[in-house]
């Protein structure tokens, strides 16, 4: 019994993995079209005799469209991926005939990489194009091609792409219904792992409380990555019913569920053995029921014998206790979860949501950046023309020879990075796992020296993990795609040691001339990101709770309060992305705990922002007239808090406790049967005030004091 135990927690946590397979597609589209290309490509070269060039410049095309087409959906991303042979046969054609001409080729290399990262601002296709640009014009200036070889070359280019095309658009397209599936149970299974950790929260000793409060927020976080995927895959298939709600509904439980016992634990709140007991009986029944295989017909008595575990604990204790919010969590996530999402499908039926069409869309980040200035792309295309051009110079004087690696670092560092801190962390990443890679490159060269087959098998292993893992980790995917080089050059018989320390130092030099260009040249400070990241968060957490109101008053707001909740969701997640560089295990990053906290309490502020926007889908009150000023004041001070945030002049911020006592008192008595839902949309609007308030207190904002209700704020400590 106990082996089958394992066996279950072990399928389970393999669900959670990879939601949707997405990554598993993805690699496996990429592995098969490079070894499709490569095929075809060394049929020609037996035919023509021109050797590898061909087939290797087919199949890295292959494998760079499969990993820059980020398009949401499959006809988009098919189009995209079409589209690329337009920039990537310019690039080869320029390429080619400038190769004899070295300083004009590097010139023309560099404005190549400059405008791969201005068409950024055009959205995921600008950025494909960009980098098929980009990669075609190296090919060409790496592998040293001929004139005489260019028509061959566009072959080349037109195999390697067409067969990505043909593989992702039927071999492995994507099933919405089945990636469905996939996500729903990804997700059921990350709940099932928060739910893990919370219980072992709960029977912690004291000096394992730190480590299970970090893991119970990992888990957390995890749990909202894979809950966006869910509603982004939702959103493209324009489901409409309860599915959307019932999704909603297990993300927010499992969340209250998280904050609830991190509560008793950040605040030593004493737990009886008898209660204690009852809790651990209430979350293994949950376990149980979302455990990955657990028949419906088991799971409905599981969910049912978790309530019943901690009926005794909601019916006794007082209204302020902390042990009964626990008990009500844990009743809260069954009921979500009873109404089994993952067996539900959704008709693409029609409705208000606009259809998705091809033109291109400006990035968050671009549209961010151009409130404040200068485009988040054009300053980046400077940085990176300043840097690759320092990367070519710096690289020859390193190695004539292997220069290129360092330009590629430069040119890299700043993928997906919005201020100098991301470029320092992701230069810091590559320069690791190339290292890394080295050392396990070599070790695999050697193991497979003289043996074709094997040595090609290892290759297409190691190109499968590096696609895989492209996503997950920079660091990852520089080790194996090293390794991948590392095994390239054996097969060509060009591995040596000594190779692959140049590419340590190339890539350690690109890495440097990188982070030297995003602090010098048009710096963007790693803060100014960050605020900026608060500032289109607060503007989000405004138009939530304008929507909100109107909806529940009976007028029609400009949106729908769920849609709009929903880019509260992606602000906080983009947030939390923009202070990782601030939360940098580094000696001299200073101030961290400070926007640990900041990053914590706005958590708070966007779980009941969401919360209140779901209570608001299903909830009118039209007579409700005191909701206008408590939702106005609550307002007033997100506001107020702003410039705080942003480190300008503060202006004063008012608890909004009298107005919304009032709104309170109006629907205690309300005979309306929604009296309660009405008293929990009150209790939601003092929470995010709360959580502002508190936020202002630790940044000195005029006007503010501690209250008693700020202890109990999620994952928060009440300020000293």
């Amino acid at each position: 019994m106990g082996q089958l135990a394992w066996i279950g927690e072990l399928r389970t946590t393999l669900t959670g993995v990879d939601p949707g397979l997405t990554r598993l597609r993805l690699a496996g589209a990429g592995t098969a079209s490079m070894a499709l290309s490569a095929g075809v490509m060394a049929g020609v070269e037996a035919i023509t005799g021109l050797g590898v060039t061909l087939v290797i410049f087919a199949a890295l095309l292959a494998m760079i469209s499969n990993l820059s087409v980020n398009e949401p959906d499959d006809r988009r991303r098919n189009v995209t991926t079409a589209l690329m042979l337009g920039p990537a046969a310019a690039a080869i054609t320029a390429g080619t005939l400038l190769v004899p001409y070295r300083l004009a080729a590097d010139v023309v290399f560099v404005a190549v990489m400059m405008e791969a990262v201005y068409v950024r601002r055009f959205g995921p296709r600008g950025s494909a194009l960009g980098m098929a640009g980009f990669n075609a014009y190296f090919l060409t200036q790496f592998l040293q091609v001929q004139a005489a070889e260019l028509p061959w070359l566009l072959v080349a280019a037109a195999v390697g792409i067409g067969s990505t095309l043909l593989l992702r658009a039927f071999v492995f397209a994507e099933r919405p219904e089945r990636t469905l599936a996939r996500e729903l149970r990804a997700l059921r299974a990350h709940v099932h792992a928060l739910v893990a950790a919370v219980a072992d929260l709960v029977t912690a000793d004291a000096g394992d409380v730190d480590p299970r409060l970090r893991d119970v927020r990992r888990r957390q976080a995890r749990l909202n990555d894979t809950a966006l995927l869910v509603a982004d895959m939702l959103q493209r298939q324009d489901t409409h019913g309860d599915l959307p709600l019932q999704v909603i509904d297990v993300e927010l439980a499992a969340e209250r569920l998280a904050v609830a016992s991190t509560r008793v634990a950040e605040t030593c709140t004493p737990v009886t053995d008898e209660a204690r007991s009852a809790l651990l009986a209430g979350l293994n029944g949950l376990l149980a029921a979302s455990a990955t295989g657990t028949p419906p017909a088991m799971a409905g008595p599981l969910l049912d014998g978790a309530h019943r575990a901690v009926a005794a604990l909601e019916g006794t204790s007082g209204p302020g206790d902390r042990v009964q919010r626990l008990a009500f969590a844990v009743t809260r996530l069954a009921t979500a979860l009873g109404a089994r999402p993952d067996e539900a499908r959704g008709q693409g039926a029609g409705g208000d949501e606009p259809e998705t069409t091809d033109e291109p869309e400006t990035t968050d980040e671009t549209a961010a950046d151009a409130r404040h200035g200068m485009l988040l792309t054009t300053r980046q295309a400077v940085q990176v023309g300043v840097a690759t051009t320092l990367a070519i110079v710096v690289g020859e004087l390193v190695s004539p020879a292997r220069w290129y690696w360092a330009v590629i670092t430069a040119f890299i560092v700043f993928a997906n990075t919005s201020s100098r801190g991301d470029v320092l962390s992701l230069g810091w990443q590559r320069t690791i796992g190339t290292i890394g890679g080295v050392i396990a490159g070599m070790s695999l060269a050697v193991l497979v020296s003289g043996n074709q087959l094997a040595a090609l098998v290892l290759l297409f292993a190691c190109v499968f993990l590096m696609v895989y893992l492209a996503r997950v980790s920079q660091t990852l995917m520089a080790f194996w795609l090293t390794t991948v080089i590392a095994l390239l050059y054996g097969l060509i018989g060009q591995f040596s040691v000594a190779t692959l320390l140049v590419r340590i130092e190339e890539t350690a030099t690109g890495a440097v001339v990188g982070v030297l260009a995003g602090y010098l040249v048009l710096p963007k400070r790693t803060r100014e990101a960050f605020g900026e990241a608060v500032d289109a968060f607060v503007d989000s957490v405004d138009a939530t709770l304008v929507a909100v109101a109107d909806r529940m008053l009976g007028r029609t707001p400009d949106r729908r309060p769920a849609e709009l909740a929903r880019e509260v969701h992606d602000g906080m997640a983009a947030l939390r992305a923009r202070a990782a560089p601030l939360d940098s295990p580094l000696p001299w990053r200073r101030g961290r705990s400070s926007y640990q906290r900041t990053v914590r309490v706005l958590s708070a502020v966007d779980h009941y922002t969401r919360s209140l926007a779901r209570l608001s889908d299903d909830l009118r009150a039209p007579g409700w007239t005191t909701l206008d000023p408590a939702v106005a004041r609550v307002r007033d001070n997100l506001d107020a808090l702003r410039p705080a945030l942003l480190r300008r002049d503060p202006r004063d911020v008012r608890s909004a406790e009298d107005v919304i006592d009032t709104a309170e008192a109006e629907v205690a008595h309300h005979p309306d049967p929604h009296r309660m839902d009405l008293l929990a949309a009150a209790r939601l609007l003092r929470r995010i005030d709360q959580s502002v308030l508190t936020l202002a207190t630790d940044l000195g904002v005029p006007g503010t004091a501690a209250r008693p209700g700020d202890a109990d704020l999620p994952g928060v400590h009440a300020p000293r």
